[in-house]
């Protein structure tokens, strides 16, 4: 009763990965019926006016301090007053600093280049944990480039905020436009690496969906995680770095649904082992609850946290003190963080504080 097709399903069923697919043909049905709410046209149009939102932080980020603002938005939008909006940052990650990033790794020239998809959530809201995946990179040996549109203009998208709400056409217009920025580094095998969850895996699932042909296929099988793309090259032998022990001796780690369904959760296991004396423990649970925008809407926040007590909110809240808490969903971080008052980080951050040097 608590399925809302949050891909972590392994039984033989119509969930996972198809029960994606169908939630966003029948929200694609819905709405040319019966239009969209504004509430959920800002969840679909957020890469959109992102840019903007940003430029204008502190306002835009006074609903979380303003009760009465809160409860307002609930009424106006349907965004539960019990919930924190994600964060709106001034230090958003600019195209200018991509584009300085793209041009220091254009002077090595070592041969070992990675494209690093630097999805909408990592850009304005948490830019620290892109930050964090350039210095273990760099550190490692790696070029980073931020791939940006052939076009110029807005930063690239996956297209996943409008797959939410089923406008599937304004999804393939993102999908067209990363396909052409990313293709040239496609097709020199260069490596895809991603950051949040539920947008790089969107350019291993949905895309083949949105635009089915050559191309499509080659991004799927170049595309991967960050911890990913870590084990791979750690365990081949090519990921030359030395990290340091750190002052928590345990991370405890929850895996977001679409790693689980794409058997990603390991990953994130074998890169923190990489931290010498770091003990990795997963915390066995299902969805967080926060499924994306459901989590947030103040119809479904009920159910949210039912679901995030079934096994991972009290997993978090017995953890000892001393514990890092590891989650490479945005979503999921904001889930633990309301329910518990923890705070939880994508497993980038953790790498790059062991950096050997960094104290």
């Amino acid at each position: 009763e608590l399925c809302v097709g949050c891909k972590g399903c392994k039984r033989e069923c119509p969930t996972g990965v198809d029960m994606a697919r169908m939630k966003i043909e029948f929200r694609h049905a819905w709405n040319r019926r019966h239009g969209l709410s504004l509430g959920e046209r800002l969840i679909a149009y957020l890469p959109r006016y992102a840019p903007y939102a940003a430029a204008l932080a502190p306002a835009m980020n006074l609903r979380n301090r303003l009760p009465t603002l809160a409860a307002l938005g609930e009424v106006w939008l349907g965004f539960s007053r019990r919930r924190r909006l994600p964060a709106w940052r001034r230090d958003w990650l600019r195209e200018a600093e991509a584009i300085a990033t793209s041009a220091r790794a254009g002077t090595r020239g070592n041969g070992r280049t990675v494209a690093l998809f630097v999805d909408t959530f990592s850009r304005y809201f948490e830019p620290e944990n892109a930050r964090a995946a350039i210095a273990v990179l760099t550190r490692a040996g790696y070029d980073v480039i931020v791939p940006r549109a052939p076009e110029g203009g807005r930063p690239l998208c996956c297209g996943r905020t409008f797959l939410a709400e089923g406008l599937v056409e304004q999804a393939r217009i993102e999908a067209t436009r990363m396909l052409a920025a990313l293709k040239p580094y496609v097709a020199r095998g260069v490596k895809v690496v991603g950051l949040e969850p539920s947008c790089l895996f969107t350019l291993k699932d949905e895309f083949l969906a949105l635009l089915p042909g050559a191309e499509a296929k080659a991004l799927a099988a170049n595309a991967l995680m960050f911890e990913e793309f870590v084990a791979e090259e750690a365990q081949s032998g090519r990921f030359a770095i030395e990290f340091a022990p750190l002052a928590m001796r345990t991370a405890l780690v929850h895996g977001h649904c679409h790693q689980k369904a794409f058997a990603a959760v390991g990953a994130v296991s074998t890169a923190l082992r990489l931290v010498p004396e770091l003990e990795v423990k997963i915390i066995e649970a299902s969805c967080c609850g926060m499924a994306g925008a459901f989590g947030y809407e103040a119809a479904h926040h009920g159910v949210s946290m039912k679901m995030a007590e079934l096994s991972l909110l009290p997993a978090v809240r017995a953890a000892a003190p001393d514990t890092v808490l590891v989650a490479d969903g945005t979503s999921c971080r904001h889930q633990i963080h309301d329910g518990t008052g923890r705070t939880a980080v994508h497993v980038a951050r953790v790498l790059e504080q062991a950096l050997a040097g960094t104290g």
